[in-house]
């Protein structure tokens, strides 16, 4: 038995996309680790939910170089206030400790 095809479209209930959000953050993030080390890339991802709360993740070789916190704190703050930053960072692994 085949799957039906999903039309991609906004999700107008607010429970169900905040939902479906967190879902796909998690699936998201864990393929990320497995093409880190399937295929040996070093991978940052960086995703904004809708209230503007800042989820990120970085493979775990990038997290061994000595810059790569610099580099990610560079593009961060290019794109948040530092204050809206402290406020509303999340990183991976405290997302993982929680779940």
């Amino acid at each position: 038995m085949t799957r039906k095809k999903i039309q991609m479209k906004r999700i107008n209930n607010t429970t169900a996309r905040q939902v479906t959000f967190s879902k796909r953050r998690k699936c998201i993030f864990k393929k990320a680790l497995e093409l880190s080390t399937l295929c040996e890339a070093e991978i940052v991802l960086i995703v904004f939910r809708a209230t503007g709360k800042l989820f990120d993740y970085a493979s775990p070789r990038f997290l061994s170089l000595s810059h790569s916190s610099l580099l990610i704190e560079e593009h961060i703050s290019g794109l948040l206030d530092s204050e809206q930053k402290q406020a509303n960072h999340c990183n991976l692994n405290e997302f993982l400790r929680i779940n």
